[in-house]
């Protein structure tokens, strides 16, 4: 390689006409025909536009899924809602800053979703169910990417701890481990289908900041988060899969995030190759000097994101040059893709958080950040 590649974390914002649609079928219309359409247009637009501006690595913006929760629903049996459940994760930030919060969540991060963000708990045996449902996103995003000069594209798929909690299973291992084996039917579906498969994984760092654990007890859940991943994608080869974690909150003081340093090591024994992980976050962006420290295990590669994703504003291509630069020159340039803090539109909403006119001219930042410095890295 003889240039830095880019891509993104995958959630993109919904055409407000998949919106509509989708909005009707919730409400009862059952409008099938003109679902399935929807969505298959919308991710060939998506696709299009996302090598237009520049991105090498592709996913489908996960078009289908009406939020990055409430898909799980559709496709795992053995969970009911629990609405009004709280996320114990973020307590000590909205205690700091309550009235922001209060507007944040219920008008800019959830106020136009189309479904409302409500935990889910197992009630019962855990299986999966959404085979057609996936294999219908496979077949969208393998003919978009076909008809596309795409280089290659990527599948996301949640991590086995962020399905919902356990009220059915005696222990908390065998309830994992029951999530992880119906996961695996997505894990593995991607890899089948010739994509690279992401775990989206905010709930390790969230779990760091959980503050009524001891650090013992969360050591301790770590080494089995790990174990569980692992384990799920067992026979899965590495350099197929990459691995994405965020700290759950957008737009926000955030003086609560936990510093990357705390589980960075969680992170690295992981069985992917790829790692992708928030870093143009102003509360984050220092710690790049993390890799002066901790080594990155030899074939691995860093995802940095050196665009953020909870802001309206631009970055200039020289600042995601000297983002990127700081990473090749920590574990070497052939090791660090360009990419972004996290997903544009994890819900399906008529109010994302930032314009998706806005997004396309931060991937055309991207891509002429790094191409600066390709430039700079490989005349050296």
């Amino acid at each position: 390689m003889s240039r830095i590649l880019t891509t993104h974390v995958g959630s993109l914002a919904r055409p407000k006409t998949l919106l509509d649609v989708m909005k009707a079928n919730i409400e009862g219309a059952n409008n099938h025909p003109a679902l399935e359409a929807g969505i298959r247009d919308a991710v060939f637009t998506s696709v299009e536009q996302q090598v237009a501006d520049g991105i090498d690595i592709v996913a489908d913006g996960e078009m289908s899924k009406v939020g990055f929760f409430a898909y799980v629903r559709d496709r795992i049996s053995g969970f009911e809602p629990r609405p009004g459940q709280g996320y114990a994760a973020f307590d000590a930030e909205v205690e700091a800053f309550p009235e922001y919060y209060q507007h944040y969540f219920g008008e800019a991060m959830l106020g136009g979703n189309l479904v409302p963000f409500v935990p889910v708990a197992c009630t019962g045996p855990v299986s999966y169910h959404g085979t057609e449902q996936l294999q219908r996103d496979l077949k969208n995003l393998r003919d978009a990417v076909d008809a596309s000069s795409a280089q290659h594209a990527f599948v996301p798929s949640v991590a086995p701890t962020g399905v919902g909690s356990n009220e059915f299973y005696a222990r908390e291992s065998d309830y994992l481990a029951a999530v992880a084996g119906a996961l695996r039917v997505e894990y593995t579906a991607a890899i089948d289908a010739g994509f690279s498969l992401q775990i989206d994984d905010p709930f390790l760092p969230d779990l760091f900041a959980d503050r009524h654990l001891t650090s013992a007890q969360i050591r301790d859940k770590a080494d089995d988060y790990i174990q569980i991943l692992n384990h799920a994608l067992r026979g899965i080869p590495q350099e197929r899969i990459r691995y994405h974690t965020c700290y759950s909150i957008n737009e926000g003081p955030r003086i609560h995030d936990v510093p990357f340093i705390e589980f960075v090591n969680y992170m690295l024994a992981l069985n992917v190759g790829d790692y992708s992980f928030e870093a143009g976050n102003v509360r984050h962006e220092h710690e790049y000097h993390i890799w002066e420290q901790v080594k990155l295990p030899q074939g691995k590669r860093l995802i940095p994101g050196v665009i953020c994703h909870a802001s309206n504003t631009v970055e200039h291509p020289e600042l995601v040059a000297e983002r990127l630069i700081r990473f090749a020159e920590r574990v070497g340039k052939e090791n660090v893709i360009a990419g972004v803090d996290c997903g544009f539109s994890s819900q399906a909403t008529y109010k994302p958080e930032v314009h998706p006119s806005v997004v396309r001219e931060k991937f055309r930042a991207l891509r002429a950040g790094a191409d600066l410095a390709s430039q700079k890295l490989w005349a050296r």
